[in-house]
Order: structure tokens, then C-alpha cells, then sequence
């Protein structure tokens, strides 16, 4: 789409199902952008680590084997190739290999093909995640790509208002979040579906920019040492608006290819007239700097006192871990 007069964007989110077959992921996610691109879009987002099963539901040692380096990935050389035929940005979700830590990682692809960075998760959740995953060490991003300058965040760092202020405050007009989140796999009837949505929802007005949400669909069984873990994912991508009104969202078992156009240059007035980072007053807010175990809170690697039960959801599954709701 031209951009005469407006700095118009169109925004993407693809929704599908995984299978365990790197090949037969990519090929989708190949197919769901070419998809998008057709109905106009410039920006595409895909769903986090969407090369496979969403292993991080359960701990085995052959799966970290599945981390490549970000040099030469194949996946992020073919979704360059992609984006500078198509002339689009796609933002990459992979398991990442640096040395002898492992990210959480989303390469960034520019129109032209150029690859202009990643960006390593920085909240690791509980549970097998931080087996697999070092915390990031990029700190929050943006960055600016033909059609925008945009913030990326992965899965559970959409949860934390911080991030999404971070990336605002550095100039980012969109925020990004690649997704897979469902079913807990220690209680498959645990649904954060409606309190995901209105988290994201909340970054979105608070910070008055669009806030674009790809999660995967679909069941996907790992067997463990303890038997088969399940995850049913809840898809529900969505793309809300800089009010945080959900402007379009998928439901949670097809496949989908979200699209919604935003005129950046009327967002930004919209965000200048309502005055929320003109009124901020950083000197008061040295609170959040603070390590929380200050006011009560106990981390999750220390001992889950009677006092302090409320801040947490604690499930029986694998001795001495406890999960947050995510």
C-alpha cells in the first residue's frame, strides 16, 4: 500500500497450528504471510518459536539440541528472502544458540531483506522455560523498519507494563507480541485467555499505540519421564488499537491472518493530546526500581511463606517448582 500524505501502516497477525516438523512450520508460516501480504499488509507478525512444538511444557535435554545460532539461521535467511520479495517486515521468533547460553530470540526483517536485530526474551517464566532459557540480555528494542518504528516483546514479557512503557518511551509506534500460551499443562482447565487479552489491551491504551498479538492454535502432546504433557493453545490473536479497542481478533481454533490499517501520524496527535508522557513524573516513580521482596513479595526460587500465598498459584507437578498464571 502507498503511503501519500499518511504515514499509513497495515498490520499483521498469523494464527496456526504447529506440527513437530520444522519444514512443514516454516512452509505455513510462509504460506500465512504471502496470505497476508495479498490483502495489503506490511508488517506480519508470526507466532513465537513457531519452528515446532511449543516444548517449554515439559524438561528434556534432547530438545535444547533444536537451538541454532543467530548467524546463518536457516529460517531467518529464508524469511529475509521472503520479506524483500514481498517487500514486507516480518519479525522472526527462534530458539537461539549463542556460545554456551540459550535465548528466547526474534530476529528482525526489514522490507529490503536486511536483518536489523534481535531481541532476546527478557522475562523467563517459571517451569521448564528456565530450563531452556537464559534471561535476556538485549534489554527492550525498538527498532525502525521502512514503515514504522516498532517494539518487540515475547509471550510472558507482555504481561509487564514496564516493557511496553520501555519501548514507548524510545520511540516505538507499534508494539509486537509473538505468542504460545494455553492450557497450563499441570491444569489443563486453567484459562488466562479474557486476562491476557485485557493486559495487552491496558499496554495499548496506557501508551496510546497498536498492539499487535500472534498466538498458536491447537493440542500438542510431549512425552516426559513422567509421562505426556498437553497444551491446548487458545489462539485469540488479536490487533488492538491505540485506545485499546480490539479492532479484529481470531478465535481460538482456526487459522488466521489478521490484518488493520493505522495512520501513525494521527495516533501520534492522539498520543500528544492526551498528555500521558507529557504529566509523567519519572522522580516519583523510583518504586519500580526496587527489588519487590522490599514489600512482602517472595521470589519464586525462595520459600512460599504462609503470608505472602496470595502472590502466587502454586501446582503440584514437578517437586519444588511453582508456575505463575500465564
Amino acid at each position: 500500500m502507498e503511503n501519500k500524505g499518511k504515514r499509513e501502516v497495515v498490520v499483521s497477525a498469523l494464527q496456526f497450528a504447529c506440527t513437530d516438523d520444522v519444514a512443514t512450520n516454516v512452509a505455513t508460516a510462509e504460506r500465512l504471510v504471502r496470505a497476508a501480504h495479498s490483502k495489503g499488509a506490511n508488517i506480519i507478525l508470526i507466532q513465537e518459536l513457531f519452528e515446532g512444538y511449543y516444548f517449554c511444557q515439559a524438561q528434556r535435554e534432547d530438545f535444547i539440541q533444536r537451538a541454532k545460532p543467530y548467524s546463518n539461521h536457516p529460517t531467518i535467511l529464508r524469511m529475509q528472502k521472503l520479506a524483500k520479495e514481498l517487500g514486507v517486515v516480518i519479525p522472526v521468533s527462534f530458539f537461539e544458540e549463542a556460545n554456551n547460553a540459550h535465548y528466547n530470540s526474534i530476529a528482525i526483517i526489514d522490507a529490503d531483506g536486511a536483518d536489523l536485530g534481535l531481541y532476546r526474551k527478557s522475562h523467563i517464566p517459571d517451569g521448564p522455560g528456565k530450563f531452556y532459557f537464559n534471561p535476556g540480555d538485549t534489554g527492550f528494542k525498538v527498532f525502525q523498519t521502512k514503515f514504522a518504528k516498532i517494539g518487540v516483546a515475547i509471550c510472558w514479557d507482555q504481561w509487564f507494563p514496564e516493557a511496553a512503557r520501555a519501548l514507548v518511551l524510545q520511540g516505538a509506534e507499534i508494539l509486537f507480541y509473538p505468542t504460545a500460551i494455553g492450557s497450563e499443562p499441570q491444569d489443563g482447565g486453567l484459562d488466562s485467555r479474557d486476562h491476557w487479552r485485557r493486559v495487552m489491551q491496558g499496554h495499548a491504551g496506557a501508551n496510546l499505540v497498536p498492539v499487535v498479538t500472534s498466538n498458536r492454535i491447537g493440542k500438542e502432546i510431549i512425552e516426559t519421564e513422567h509421562g505426556k504433557s498437553e497444551i491446548t493453545f487458545y489462539g485469540n490473536s488479536f490487533i488492538a488499537g491505540p485506545t485499546g479497542e480490539i479492532v479484529t481478533a481470531a478465535n481460538d481454533k482456526d487459522e488466521a491472518v489478521l490484518v488493520a490499517e493505522f495512520d501513525l501520524d494521527k495516533i501520534k496527535c492522539k498520543r500528544h493530546s492526551w498528555g500521558v508522557f507529557r504529566d509523567r513524573r519519572p522522580e516519583l516513580y523510583k518504586l519500580s526500581n526496587c527489588d519487590d521482596t522490599q514489600y512482602g513479595w517472595t521470589r519464586s526460587s525462595e520459600a512460599l511463606e504462609p503470608q505472602t500465598w496470595t502472590h502466587f498459584v502454586q501446582i503440584n507437578a514437578l517437586p519444588k517448582v511453582k508456575f505463575f498464571l500465564r
